[in-house]
C-alpha cells in the first residue's frame, strides 16, 4: 500500500528538509497543499528540494507549478475545481462520497476519499463511514489499489486501511502533530514515527 503525505498547510523553516528526509526513507507521494498561499513561496519550497523528487509530488494548488517544476501532476478538490484549459497530464481528484468513486477512477490517475476517520486536527470532520459500509465497498470493487483513503489516518488504524482494500493512505496529523513547526528544529521524531507507518504499510 502507498503511503501519501498532506503538506503542512504554513510554510516553515524545516519544512524542506524534512520533505527530502521523508522521500528518502519511503514516502512515495507529497501532496502540496498550501491554501491561500503566495505562488512564490511554493516555488521557493519546491527549489529547496531535490529534483529527483519532483515527479512524486502532486500540487493542490497553483498548478502553472506542474509545469514549472515537472511535477507529477495536479489535485481537483472543492477549493480548486478546474484543471487548466487543455491540460493533459495526471490528475488526482478529492472524493467525498462512495458514491462518486466509479466515475472518478474512469477519469483521474487515483483518487482520494476523505473522511473515513475523525480529523485529528478539525473537530467538525467526523467519518462519514461505519466499517462495515467500507468493507462492503471494498467488497464491490468501489475501494481498490486507485483509492487512498485520508482523514485520521494514523498508526493505529492504518492496519485497517490495508486491510480494507484502500491502494494508499494519507497522512497529515499523525506526522505534523509531533513536530512544532514555530520552533522545532529536531525532527527525529516525525521521522521515526514515519518509520512505523511505512513498516505497517508493507
Amino acid at each position: 500500500m502507498k503511503l501519501l503525505l498532506l503538506s503542512s498547510p504554513n510554510f516553515f523553516v524545516e519544512e524542506d528538509k524534512i520533505l527530502a528526509t521523508l522521500f528518502e526513507e519511503g514516502l512515495d507521494i507529497l501532496h502540496l497543499r498550501k491554501p491561500n498561499s503566495e505562488p512564490v513561496y511554493c516555488e521557493r519550497l519546491l527549489t529547496l528540494l531535490p529534483e529527483k523528487y519532483h515527479q512524486r509530488i502532486i500540487t493542490n494548488d497553483h498548478f502553472y507549478l506542474k509545469d514549472e517544476f515537472d511535477l507529477m501532476g495536479i489535485h481537483i478538490s472543492e477549493r480548486n475545481p478546474n484543471k487548466p484549459q487543455g491540460y493533459k497530464g495526471i490528475t488526482t481528484r478529492t472524493c467525498y462520497s462512495l458514491e462518486e468513486l466509479t466515475e472518478a477512477k474512469k477519469q483521474n490517475q487515483y483518487v482520494i476519499l476523505r473522511n473515513i476517520y475523525d480529523s485529528q486536527s478539525h473537530s467538525n470532520n467526523k467519518s462519514q463511514y461505519t466499517y462495515e459500509q467500507l468493507r462492503e465497498a471494498s467488497r464491490k470493487g468501489l475501494i481498490d489499489k486507485r483509492v487512498m483513503a485520508q482523514t485520521g489516518i494514523t498508526l493505529e488504524n492504518i492496519q485497517e486501511v490495508r486491510e480494507l482494500g484502500f491502494g494508499g493512505a494519507v497522512v497529515c496529523s499523525d506526522i505534523w502533530n509531533r513536530f512544532n513547526i514555530h520552533s522545532g528544529m529536531d525532527f527525529k521524531d516525525v521521522i521515526k514515527h514515519f518509520h512505523k507507518l511505512r513498516k505497517a504499510t508493507e
